[in-house]
């Protein structure tokens, strides 16, 4: 690829930032609160907007309901192109209320079977108002001894709730199921890995597309290849970035492997799948328990167009010619050059192209906005979520 082509690709990139990472959180021993914290989900999406004032490819901000439920979703969409950024995927939440103990649209209830499927559907009529185009589902669904539930039955009633949903999206939007092997649920889980989201999005139709979150596989496990394979078959929807060292620890992305983050967007450029059209949407999921809000998901930004700069520095040409002669040390070889190019001057050239400031964490610190909001927010009950 060309120094032109490289140069355009990073400019044109964008990450979605995720209002709940603005929010208090913790661990389930502990919440830590901040001062400057938002309170409604206006304040949150001042804060990512300024993410996007700081790195410039960051303009798409998501919504949890109903962490960010208001009474006017079209007003809030409104305010975020006021703030220079734009809403993007609802996420719907089934999961915190206590008819949920058993599981949500699995529920052998089907009264609480139905009250999860009117928030789904709920979630699709906020994605009306704000001009979404993408439902993100999660399900802690799953059953903690065995015998509790029947397996099969749980996979029926989820593929019904699936279908219903899926038939109430518009034209131009998309259901993206997400996964996760384990948590809540100790002894099964409903949707736990890549290949039970994609069987029910297979099954659903070109609307339904299966998430990546980056925390939600076992060690060891080859996510590149899941990625790889999802885009093969067109079925790669969005990613949910963040890093780990043992579970969903949701830290900031690339921060304990780098060089997975790497390995993972060379599929995605060899892919052609980094363009905004493309249909795969990136997104950071992470919930910053001890590091400051803002400047987290600014890390978070540069760490992932760091690992895009270098996936494009791959000479694609040499690679391709050292695996078709079986040249194994050669191959691996072009991917470790590209990985240890020190890419950081590019990105700030590229930042001043935009007309940013080439060091987005110290222009952010320079700023004064972090005193400002600490100084404003005072009273009101701050965004997060207890434990």
């Amino acid at each position: 690829m060309t120094e032109i082509a490289v140069r355009d690709a990073l400019r044109a990139q964008r990450i979605e930032v995720p209002s709940w990472a603005y929010g208090n959180s913790g661990t389930r021993f502990k919440v830590f609160s901040q001062p400057g914290v938002p309170r409604t989900p206006q304040e949150k999406i001042a804060d990512a907007a300024q993410v996007h004032a700081f790195t410039g490819v960051a303009p798409i901000v998501s919504l949890h309901i109903p962490w960010d439920r208001v009474d006017d979703f079209a007003k809030l969409g409104s305010y975020a192109a006021e703030q220079g950024v734009r809403i993007g995927t609802i996420n719907a939440n089934v999961f915190q209320d206590d008819d949920y103990r058993l599981g949500s649209v699995t529920n052998p209830d089907p009264r609480i079977r139905r009250k999860a499927l009117g928030h789904l559907l709920e979630c699709v009529d906020i994605m009306d108002a704000t001009g979404s185009a993408d439902l993100k589902l999660w399900f802690s669904d799953g059953t903690n001894y065995p015998g509790q539930d029947d397996i099969r039955a749980r996979q029926d009633r989820l593929a019904e709730a699936l279908s219903a949903t899926y038939d109430r999206l518009g034209d131009d939007q998309r259901m993206l199921l997400e996964y996760k092997f384990f948590e809540p649920a100790f002894y099964m889980t409903d949707v736990p890995d890549w290949g039970t989201a994609y069987a029910h999005c297979v099954r659903l139709g070109e609307k339904a597309q299966v998430v990546i979150d980056t925390g939600h596989h076992a060690p060891g496990t080859n996510i590149e290849f899941i990625v790889a394979f999802l885009l093969r078959e067109g079925k790669l929807g969005a990613f949910d970035f963040n890093s780990r060292f043992y579970a969903d620890d949701d830290l900031m992305v690339g921060a304990a492997d780098p060089f997975q983050l790497f390995r993972i967007m060379h599929e995605i450029v060899r892919a052609g799948a980094l363009r905004p059209d493309s249909g795969v949407n990136f997104m950071l999921d992470q919930c910053h328990n001890i590091e400051p809000k803002i400047p987290a998901q600014i890390r978070s930004v540069m760490n992932v167009q760091e690992a895009t700069a270098k996936a494009l520095l791959v000479d694609a040409e040499a690679l391709a010619a050292a695996q078709a002669a079986g040249d194994v040390l050669g191959a691996n070889g072009v991917l470790m050059d590209a990985y240890d190019t020190d890419v950081r001057p590019l990105l700030r050239e590229v930042r001043a192209d935009l007309g940013l400031d080439p060091e987005p964490m110290a222009a952010y610190a320079r700023s004064g906005y972090a005193q400002r909001i600490a100084a404003e927010r005072v009273g009101g009950q701050q965004a997060g979520w207890g434990a």
